[in-house]
């Protein structure tokens, strides 16, 4: 019988239970730590406010302290016959101190102890992305500085363009996570707050104390309004997942051009065989699967706001079963998100940068704007200098001038990177996390 269940209630058959419980138990485990930290912090809070004697603290509190530890051993299990986690933990409560353990559900619902635990994993889990974000960010300036000096074609429409160098590629990477870590910072303002109290979020009639557990979960502050309190579920996770689908396109779009780098048809870089696969048929392929693999898994994560939208789609306020479903989106994005960043950093390093691409031939167009630049350094209108060296073209004409990336001089160009203004900027959003 479940601990919720009323004596003349009929027990629910096991397909009906299945189906509600789906894969709660799985993703509870992950949640269990969680569980265990908001129930200490909410019978401590009993205790204060004379809802729970010193003697039912002090027995929970050990036993609790007793359940962590096998969770952190790895030997902690959801017996089938529990509904969740919260469930679960009651039980075993119950079945060792008896009425003591029937108390640490005093003026809580499985609504905010739901929103509790996946605040308190999000909070965790934002903190460990943006810890190897910042990892990877490093290591992206550092190639910057090492391979700023190695030229590069750039492109648009796919086409040839103008010359770049690798300083400005891995640095352009570094420069958009701080843009993907300025959005996962703002998510982690919003999975700071506490929603302990909100009851099923109508609150409680019972004189409980949130700030006193806002405080020692280290809350930045609280969902005051009870209601606001439940309906930050699938809020939060809606939030957050926006957050990772920016980082998973900066990633992916890099990905892609290490895909198109590796190539013959470019063949600006190249990567150990160990980092690389062969083919069943074709002797002589190389294949950037570890790149291909990240762009995809990072394709999926991008389509992470638009499932939890969906799904929280026209909800009237109060809970409903329909944002359960929120763990089994969000949760394996996060993982999935962590396991890119991880392969990156490991692979990054040991790309091998090609000297001396911009001598082919087929480059030569490429300085054509720095031809026209040449002209109107020397008195030209830019007009009338892109009609000439456009003219050239046309006439097949055009010879290549020298080039030197030292005339690049402006802020963000390759001769004046800002590699350290970049840093500074990183800085301040790594900041605004307050940790």
């Amino acid at each position: 019988m479940k601990l919720w269940q009323k004596e003349q209630q009929k027990a629910t058959t096991a397909e009906t239970t299945a189906f509600t419980v789906g894969n709660d138990r799985h993703f509870d485990l992950l949640l269990a730590p969680y569980d265990i930290q908001g129930t200490l912090a909410h019978i401590q809070m009993l205790h204060k406010v004379d809802l729970m004697n010193r003697e039912d603290l002090d027995a929970l509190s050990h036993e609790l302290e007793a359940i962590m530890e096998e969770i952190k051993s790895g030997n902690f299990k959801i017996s089938d016959e529990a509904e969740d986690i919260h469930s679960q933990i009651e039980y075993l409560l119950t079945q060792k101190l008896g009425e003591a353990g029937m108390r640490i559900h005093t003026a809580r619902s499985r609504n905010d102890q739901v929103a509790l635990d996946i605040k308190l994993y999000l909070r965790d889990a934002i903190l460990s992305i943006r810890a190897s974000l910042d990892t990877l960010f490093r290591l992206l300036q550092e190639l910057s500085e090492k391979h700023k000096n190695a030229l590069l074609p750039g492109y648009t429409h796919m086409q040839i363009g103008m010359p770049s160098s690798f300083g400005i590629w891995f640095g352009a990477w570094a420069e958009c996570l701080v843009d993907d870590l300025e959005l996962l910072a703002a998510c982690y303002s919003v999975a700071n707050k506490n929603p302990l109290g909100s009851g099923a979020g109508y609150g409680s009639s019972l004189p409980i104390d949130r700030e006193e557990t806002t405080k020692l979960l280290g809350f930045r502050t609280m969902h005051y309004n009870v209601a606001a309190a439940q309906m930050s579920r699938g809020r939060t996770e809606r939030m957050l997942a926006s957050g990772l689908a920016g980082i998973a396109s900066t990633l992916g779009r890099m990905c892609m051009d290490i895909c198109l780098f590796v190539g013959q048809n470019h063949g600006f870089i190249s990567f150990p065989e160990e980092l690389t696969t062969g083919s069943s048929i074709m002797p002589h392929k190389k294949n950037p699967d570890l790149f291909e693999l990240v762009r995809g898994h990072c394709n999926r994560i991008q389509s992470l706001p638009n499932e939890l939208s969906l799904l929280l789609t026209n909800l009237p306020s109060g809970y409903h079963r329909d944002i359960q479903l929120t763990k089994e989106i969000l949760f394996p994005g996060i993982e999935s998100l962590l396991d890119c960043i991880r392969i990156l950093i490991h692979a990054l390093p040991q790309m091998q940068v090609k000297d001396h691409i911009l001598k082919d031939e087929k480059y030569k167009f490429l300085f054509s704007v720095e031809a026209v630049n040449a002209l109107v350094n020397s008195g030209m209108s830019f007009r009338e200098a892109y009609r000439q060296i456009g003219t050239q073209i046309q006439l097949d004409q055009f010879t290549a001038p020298a080039f030197e990336a030292s005339t690049h001089t402006h802020s963000g160009s390759m001769g004046n990177l800002c590699n350290n203004q970049i840093c500074k900027e990183w800085e301040l959003v790594m900041d605004k996390f307050g940790v």
